[in-house]
């Protein structure tokens, strides 16, 4: 696939069906509204209205339809709206932002994803918008699965999937897999945050050009730049959202005198309750307040604010529903327990907010903390001196914005776990960023022009730092290993139930759905026990032969990750089919139904008494070869951590001529060459793999006797990744090549 065909693609589809709902809602309330808005207003659009028709597995399917009937209409209202050069500073803003978030993935030549080792819920996304897209919160007629179980966990409780329901339907327009078209979904996430801030920019600053800088620079903070990579798509969703209900609530009793004009507030309001559940509610306090306040300034105005809040209920239908099951007192005690940390190391430092915070994982303490209490200083002295600007110009819908960030953040941080905590930084995150640079273009504005440009340069440079440390921090997703499991899943559906003995969330949870995957050490109904009796504990992984047989013959089909260390399958499995980095293995009772590519069934089972050791010729562990004195070996263990380049140098012997494969254990960021005599025989980069498993480099005919092996670590300072911490590298094995029949 094109890397070029789903980031031009996607983002063009959702684009367009968020501009049209967006002109429809305009034309049906008659709200004028900002150009910049319109698109985020459709969004909002989408999520209220997907929530609806998802409730039912009778109506999911016509989700799709009815959103793309309501743009088309709302496209066609809105031909010959104003005047079209006005929207393009808010769109230069979007796009640099868009390009910022999807620089990591774009960079690396392939159609993937962020996020990778470092945190598995995109596979659970994934699998939640399969299902939503097709059956909406109905689980019947599922099979025993990770993936069954995987949707039990969290559909069945009431997770909020408002976020998810626009990303489904763009996929189902485009056709591509959602693991393909996810990153570009944050990315276009990113983009309608940058339009609302421009928005709200509009109403403090009169230059169209500050006004671009503003939101492209705000629409950047460490912290959600970060969850982008991390893949957090309710954060990314939440973020323009929460902005959105400022941008558009009512803050004069002028507006709340037309009830038509404030349903955009109204859909915005239950599109972020859609999002982050009854919860969210935390970010409308002040918006609250504010209509509070409208309400004692006059009594005729108590009817149309019970309307406005009735219209916010009926709106929010579908997540007022599932709130009883996704509130319950298991997940109140998870949110609120200050010992859940999540995929955190620590609790983060409340500064982060700030928006700046230079480290290639946000998790981590920046190690130039000296440069880094500096940057900090200038936003906060920035943003404190935004919001006095802001008064001054009684500019009160950035302020609102502002206003329900501090609220969030304070309620949040008081109440909420840190990993709750950290999320909570992040939708915040943009406001203070936002006002930061508002001052600085407040300086600018009132002429005092070199304050304020240096101010904006200090601010905005360290944006930049922190996100290009993120940048070559990112984990990447495999993308040919996940594509060979995606034509797996297509090929063998039907034929499960199936077994892998390695942790692959993204194959059970999503590319072999249609196979009744499991994972022996993921979510599974099935019990897989070790010899010992003992079960795999989560991102574990086992070899076949140290499992209870009589568990595993239960599979009607194996998908098993090729390594030179593995046992064959029991006798009962036949070799279907060799991929590069998977075997299926089909049970013989019944019919293979896929040939071995090839290979007929004698070759699949001529080495039925393979030991442990696989086909293995030579196991060498890197810590005890020949490896660079910089890289630090594991205590006691086999593994290097090549933080730098360097080389490996070793000797093997082999017992007859014949064609060997080079293959390495662990994973790897940047390049990996392996040599044989001199003479490169193949290469990798950057090469991510979870406990267990191998990465074959290159594949040779050699002689038998002795050989000189060498492995070649480079670094490239562009690629993305490259600077991230390394896994772990070996051993090193050489192997008998099976790849021929």
């Amino acid at each position: 696939m094109s890397l070029l065909a789903p980031w031009l693609l996607f983002p063009a589809v959702l684009g367009a069906l968020a501009l049209g709902c967006g002109l429809l809602l305009e034309r049906a309330t008659g709200a004028r509204m900002s150009v910049a808005l319109l698109a985020p207003v459709g969004l909002a659009v989408i999520v209220v209205v997907a929530g609806v028709t998802t409730l039912s597995a009778t109506t999911a399917t016509l989700t799709v339809p009815v959103v793309v009937a309501l743009a088309a209409a709302g496209l066609a209202s809105g031909v010959g709206r104003g005047k079209p050069h006005r929207a393009l500073p808010p769109l230069t803003a979007a796009g640099v932002v868009f390009c910022a978030y999807a620089a990591p993935v774009v960079m690396s030549g392939e159609a993937t994803f962020a996020g990778y080792i470092k945190l598995d819920d995109t596979a659970t996304f994934l699998a939640l918008t399969d299902r939503v897209m097709e059956h909406g919160h109905s689980l019947a007629g599922l099979a025993p699965s990770s993936y069954e179980a995987t949707l039990w966990v969290n559909l069945a409780h009431g997770y909020p999937v408002g976020a998810l329901l626009p990303f489904g339907i763009a996929k189902e327009l485009t056709g591509v897999d959602g693991a393909w078209v996810y990153q570009p979904y944050l990315a276009f996430l990113a983009a309608m945050l940058a339009l609302v801030l421009y928005a709200l920019a509009a109403r403090a600053l009169q230059s169209v050009r500050l006004r671009a800088v503003a939101a492209g620079v705000a629409a950047q903070p460490a912290l959600l730049y970060g969850f982008a990579l991390w893949g957090g798509i309710k954060e990314l969703a939440a973020a323009p959202l929460v902005a959105l209900v400022a941008a558009v609530a009512p803050t004069s009793v002028e507006e709340l005198s037309r009830p038509r004009r404030v349903v955009p507030a109204a859909v915005a309001i239950a599109a972020v309750l859609g999002v982050l559940s009854v919860g969210g509610a935390v970010w409308l306090l002040v918006p609250a307040a504010v209509l509070l306040v409208l309400a004692a300034r006059g009594r005729r105005k108590v009817a149309q604010i019970g309307g406005f809040l009735g219209a916010i209920v009926l709106l929010s239908i579908p997540t007022l529903l599932d709130a009883r099951s996704f509130l319950s007192a298991a997940t109140e005690e998870a949110v609120r327990s200050g010992t859940v940390l999540g995929n955190l190391v620590h609790p983060l430092s409340s500064l982060q907010v700030l928006g700046v915070w230079p480290t290639s994982d946000f998790r981590l303490d920046p190690q130039d903390l000296a440069a880094t209490r500096v940057l900090l200083a200038v936003v906060a002295v920035a943003a404190l001196t935004g919001c006095v600007f802001l008064l001054r110009e009684r500019s009160w819908p950035p302020l609102l914005y502002t206003g329900s960030a501090i609220i969030g953040c304070v309620l949040i941080g008081t109440l909420g776990s840190p990993w709750v905590v950290a999320k909570a930084y992040t939708i915040a995150s943009p406001a203070f960023l936002f006002a930061a640079v508002v001052g600085c273009a407040g300086l600018i504005s009132h002429r005092r022009t070199t304050e304020g440009i240096l101010a904006l340069t200090v601010v905005a440079g360290g944006v930049l730092w922190s996100n290009v440390l993120a940048y070559h921090g990112v984990n990447l997703a495999p993308r040919a290993q996940l594509a060979e499991l995606e034509r797996i899943g297509h090929r063998f559906a039907g034929q499960g139930p199936a077994l892998m003995t390695e942790y692959q969330p993204y194959g059970v949870r999503h590319f072999l759905r249609a196979v009744d995957a499991e994972g022996a050490s993921e979510l599974r109904r099935r019990q897989i026990p070790l010899r010992n009796g003992a079960m795999l504990e989560k991102g574990a992984y086992a070899d076949l032969a140290e499992f209870q047989q009589s568990a595993v013959g239960i599979y009607r089909t194996l998908i098993l990750r090729r390594s030179p260390l593995a046992s064959r399958p029991p006798t009962i499995y036949q070799l279907a089919w060799r991929g590069r980095f998977y075997d299926v293995w089909r049970r013989t009772q019944e019919s293979v139904g896929a040939g071995a590519r090839g290979c007929d069934a004698s070759r699949a089972l001529s080495s039925l008494n393979r030991s442990r050791s696989g086909n293995a010729e030579a196991v060498l562990a890197l810590s005890r070869v020949d490896h660079p004195a910089t890289w630090p070996a594991a205590a006691g263990g086999q593994l290097v951590y090549p933080t730098r380049p360097g080389v490996v140098r070793a000797q093997i012997g082999l017992p007859a001529t014949g064609r060997y494969s080079v293959w390495v254990g662990g994973s790897f960021r940047n390049r990996l060459a392996a040599l044989v005599d001199g003479r490169e025989i193949g290469a990798q980069t950057d090469q991510l793999n979870n406990s267990g498993q191998y990465t074959r480099l290159g594949t040779a005919t050699l002689a038998a006797g002795v050989h000189d092996v060498e492995l070649r670590y480079s670094r490239s300072m562009f690629a993305p990744g490259s600077g991230g911490p390394e896994y772990g590298l070996g051993p090193l094995v050489v192997s008998r090549d099976e790849d021929r029949c």
